[in-house]
């Protein structure tokens, strides 16, 4: 559930940046902040993924 909520804070974060560098004349610290938080919604919402699936349990073919 922290993974998740990771990933949204972080999807915020980058649009906010990518919103801000297309409307203003900004800095490349913003594109690279931007950039950072891009690639942490990816890594937060891969683990919040990975963590859902049902390790414990095997699943047949035929199901």
């Amino acid at each position: 559930m922290l993974y998740g909520l990771g990933a949204v804070i972080s999807f915020v974060i980058a649009a906010f940046c990518f919103y801000w560098i297309r409307t203003t004349e900004s800095s490349p610290l913003m594109l690279v902040i931007g950039i950072v938080f891009g690639i942490l919604t990816i890594v937060f919402g891969g683990l919040f993924l990975a963590g859902r699936i049902n390790k414990t349990e095997d699943i047949h073919v035929t199901e």
